[in-house]
């Protein structure tokens, strides 16, 4: 395993991956807009970075976990961006959720430079991310597998390779992101119609969450609503995002998706009425009449 690796975006689940290569023993060059996080990360015992540029010189293995398409290309090309300082023959893991065209682009345009590319979006949240348990859907050449396999195995659970080139993993992503949003959107409709017919929601929870109709998402997300914290793990603009390129996707072919359509449109309203940046359960807040749980 090499020993020097960059992780650029320190956010909910880049930090726990950060963490887990530290555990592995890797020295962990880090990179954050927010300086003050990266520093935070050096004081635990890694290595904050002023720029992409300088964390790229210093390592073989980039893994970049910022929010989508337009970071991830200002990560690499823009002022202080890592590509042009990243050597020949080091790896770039690209964990956002993207556009699989434009994956597969990116994978050639760094081929360009004679760096390899790992398409490798991310699942399974900030705990798992935190305990190296999470799932990485990921696909690119053999040779980025041979430098980067070890550091994909510190970092989650269930590694798939899903593809000998970049797109697969985007696309096996984007279709989870599909599930994730509607299950989200559907436990916030059940949980919103349990409050309006006035049922306990604490009851309701426990009873779901031991029934047929449970869902990950539901267990997860609906205990954020009884706690009233609407803390973004991760954030209702994530999915306007996601469940955008889930439509964009299906477009293309000309594939109908109506559920995943609805699903969409409520994250758009959520979002307009001004809870774009609140944990995603907020999207429970679109429904009229409800009284929804405070935070003590």
């Amino acid at each position: 395993m090499t020993s020097n690796v960059g992780v650029i975006g320190l956010g909910a689940m880049g930090s726990g991956m950060a963490r887990s290569l530290r555990r592995h023993g890797c020295r962990v060059h880090v990179f954050d807009v927010r300086a003050e996080v990266a520093q935070a990360f050096a004081a635990e015992g890694g290595v904050a970075c002023a720029s992409p540029a300088e964390l790229a010189a210093q390592c073989d293995v980039i893994v970049s976990v910022v929010v989508n398409a337009a970071q991830t290309e200002s990560v690499l090309f823009g002022e202080g961006g890592c590509a042009a300082a990243m050597k020949r023959g080091s790896v770039f893991v690209m964990c956002s959720t993207v556009d699989p065209n434009w994956s597969m682009a990116l994978e050639a345009r760094l081929a360009e430079q004679g760096v390899l590319y790992l398409d490798a979006p991310i699942s399974g949240g900030a705990a798992k991310a935190a305990s190296g348990e999470m799932t990485m859907m990921t696909s690119g050449k053999p040779e980025a597998y041979a430098a980067a396999g070890p550091l994909l195995d510190a970092m989650a659970a269930k590694v798939y390779r899903l593809g000998d080139s970049a797109g697969a993993g985007s696309k096996v992503k984007i279709i989870n992101q599909l599930l994730a949003g509607v299950h989200i959107a559907a436990a916030a409709e059940a949980m919103a119609l349990g409050l309006r017919a006035g049922v306990d929601p604490a009851a309701l929870y426990e009873v779901i969450t031991h029934s047929a109709g449970n869902s990950w998402m539901f267990e997860n997300r609906m205990a954020h609503v009884l706690s009233g914290d609407y803390t973004p793990l991760s954030a209702v603009d994530i999915f306007v995002k996601d469940l955008g390129l889930v439509l964009d996707m299906a477009r293309a072919s000309k594939f109908p998706l109506p559920l995943s359509s609805t699903a969409h449109q409520m994250f758009m309203q959520a979002s307009t009425a001004g809870f774009a940046r609140e944990d995603d359960s907020a999207v429970i807040k679109i429904f009229p009449g409800i009284e929804l749980p405070k935070k003590p």
